[in-house]
């Protein structure tokens, strides 16, 4: 049986392990901020959160830096 914290990303566990060059996708982001994805589509719309970069066609992924700059308070 699949525990509920077998269902979190690899990256989202491992998130403090990762580079600042390293990309995560939105799951990951929903999982740090506790946000729906909605949420998050709409905080990267309004500038509130750093957007993610596109890594190819119908790939997008946040970059770890950008992202722990953001939670750390100082933006973009």
């Amino acid at each position: 049986m699949q525990t509920k914290r077998d269902s979190f990303p690899d990256a989202l566990r491992h998130f403090n392990d990762l580079p600042d060059s390293a990309f995560v996708r939105t799951p990951v982001v929903q999982g740090l901020t506790s946000w729906s994805r909605a949420t998050v589509h709409r905080r990267v719309a309004d500038g509130t959160l750093p957007a993610p970069c596109r890594l190819s066609p119908g790939v997008t992924a946040f970059r770890v830096g950008d992202l722990r700059r953001f939670l750390n308070g100082q933006g973009r």
